[in-house]
């Protein structure tokens, strides 16, 4: 790396969350530029291929959280956070379960669909990971890794649909799995505010 990396990022995103997660992890410094998703400058759609965050900007231009993830540890893994890699309950994450907490959050927009059907979807997605938190801390071991950051916004974004459901129902470990990462340094650093990009403004190092 030549230059620091810019990225683009919405602080709210699960998508952007876990591609700043590895950052952080990586240790890798960036110009974070954050962005209104309503309100996109033209810096940000000129640099991202399919004006989605994160988008990160380097030797080559990265608009897929997950292959931001991999960069970064693939430059820098100081807690071997690749060990713990499994695509496949990732990609259960990002395909049927992220379309059923889409279905659920915002019900509105799918009135052909059962709020309540597709809830049971997300929930036996999430069944399954409180199956595979039993006896050890994370999704692949007693450490957290990338498959445990690249999942975890996305159960924390369905969970804040109703909290009280959500702890209501019978998956303790998922819930221990899921409090103590947002109560967690790591995840409070990477949800640090910072003001909306505008040309010619300082950069904004992240991490911090």
């Amino acid at each position: 790396m030549t230059e620091k990396p810019i990225l683009w990022s919405f602080r709210r995103c699960p998508y952007a969350i876990r591609a700043r997660l590895a950052i952080q992890s990586a240790g890798i410094a960036v110009d974070l530029r954050e962005i209104l998703l309503r309100d996109k400058p033209d810096a940000f759609l000129a640099a991202s291929p399919s004006a989605t965050v994160p988008c990160l900007q380097a030797d080559t231009t990265l608009d897929e959280s997950r292959d931001i993830m991999l960069w970064a540890l693939h430059h820098s893994d100081p807690s071997d956070w690749l060990a713990g890699h499994d695509a496949s309950l990732m990609d259960a994450c990002d395909g049927p379960f992220k379309q059923a907490l889409d279905h659920t959050k915002y019900h509105v927009r799918f009135p052909a669909l059962s709020r309540q059907a597709e809830r049971a979807k997300a929930a036996a997605f999430l069944q399954d990971l409180d199956h595979r938190l039993i006896g050890q801390r994370y999704l692949t071991g007693d450490q957290m890794r990338i498959t445990d950051a690249a999942i975890l916004p996305f159960v924390r974004q369905f969970a804040n649909i109703d909290r009280a459901w959500f702890d209501a129902q019978s998956w303790p470990h998922l819930i221990r799995w899921l409090d103590h990462f947002t109560a967690s340094a790591e995840f409070a650093n990477v949800m640090m505010k910072y003001p909306v990009w505008q040309p010619g403004q300082p950069a904004v190092r992240f991490p911090a």
